[in-house]
């Protein structure tokens, strides 16, 4: 289990909010035991973990180095984590053990934010907790939790840190090369990378924005996340299993130039891109999210053998083309992230305006 990004605090938040609207209190606690064992095993240096198994432990993740902690990994459990403990208080629940957590990962985010340039590291030392470098967009994952964390926490200097990450990334999104979300794939563009920049500065202009250059900043990160977007149906032969249940691509998005598969990552930010379509008084972006959300509530197993699935799975992969299967298969395969994005935001949708008449 990742601690987030594909497994971990964002799927356990989703759960933990879908079991508080239902009054499940036993699946409430199974989301929430999830984020008790990630917060009660920290690094020495005070940062997340990136990974645990039951046979290895506690480890990095994905890096290759047992050193070498992921910031897109750390931010989003951060972020995630954050509001999970907010939506808790607000149903009168305390988690300090979850406080201390965001708080000690937001120090190390403060500790390794470059003096000079405002950037936020990429990877942190599990050992140290020091920054290992800042190459790379990964470091814009801090920054909506640095947010969230300034008006939950009152903490004015998180607030000014993300500020000045902001403007140190800034150019990454107008030269249009964001890079470096997620763990496996290091300095290359993925559409991962689109998202953290679309989440952090929707936020940063919801946060205040005087002359509009977070706003601005927000969408053309949105514009180059849409290059990953299908705006058409793939059409696929009639024996395979996408054609004989009609699947439709529109909406979908190709994970990065060498996952050329469709996968339903981009839900992580339905909330702040419906914000966003809502700032920018423009339709285009509120129809791309549903699109985006509709493309995969397509294939959610109804009952057990339901294209050849259990009930409630969803893949992780759609084969749209000829890449690691034949087009116009699907992964056979069911992941926490898979199906945890799309109950997450099922259920953030559930409590926007703009989606009120789909209820």
């Amino acid at each position: 289990m990742h601690v987030s990004w594909v497994s971990g605090t964002p799927y356990a938040y989703a759960l933990l909010l879908h079991a508080r609207r239902v009054g499940d209190e036993t699946m409430a606690r199974d989301a929430a035991a999830v984020i008790d064992h990630i917060c009660a095993h920290l690094t020495p240096g005070g940062t997340f973990w990136g990974q645990w198994s039951a046979s290895g432990g506690w480890s990095a993740g994905w890096t290759g180095d047992r050193c070498r902690v992921h910031a897109r990994t750390l931010g989003d459990a951060t972020l995630f984590t954050l509001r999970a403990l907010a939506a808790e208080r607000a149903h009168g629940a305390e988690h300090p053990a979850w406080d201390r957590a965001v708080r000690s990962n937001l120090a190390a985010a403060l500790a390794g934010q470059d003096p000079l340039t405002g950037r936020l590291a990429a990877a942190h030392d599990t050992e140290t907790g020091k920054p290992l470098d800042h190459e790379g967009a990964a470091g814009l994952a801090w920054i909506a939790a640095l947010v969230e964390a300034a008006d939950l926490f009152g903490e004015p200097a998180y607030l000014d840190a993300a500020r000045r990450a902001g403007d140190a990334f800034a150019d990454d999104v107008r030269s249009e090369f964001l890079c470096g979300a997620p763990e496996d794939v290091s300095l290359a563009p993925t559409s991962e990378d689109g998202y953290n920049a679309v989440i952090a500065y929707t936020l940063l202009h919801e946060a205040g924005d005087r002359d509009g250059r977070w706003l601005g900043l927000a969408r053309r990160a949105a514009d180059w996340t849409l290059t990953f977007r299908y705006s058409y149906d793939v059409a696929f032969a009639e024996h395979t299993l996408l054609g004989r249940y009609g699947f439709r691509t529109r909406g979908g998005d190709q994970a990065s130039p060498s996952n050329q598969h469709l996968h339903a990552f981009g839900l992580i930010c339905l909330p702040e891109w419906v914000r966003l379509a809502r700032h920018l008084g423009d339709p285009y972006y509120l129809s791309s999210a549903r699109e985006n959300l509709d493309c995969f509530r397509q294939f959610v197993a109804r009952a057990d053998g339901d294209f050849n699935a259990y009930r409630g799975m969803v893949s992780e992969r759609f084969y749209q083309t000829e890449c690691f299967q034949a087009k116009g298969m699907l992964l056979t395969l069911s992941h926490a992230w898979s199906a945890g994005v799309l109950l997450y935001a099922c259920e953030r949708a559930r409590e926007l305006p703009e989606f009120q008449e789909d209820l």
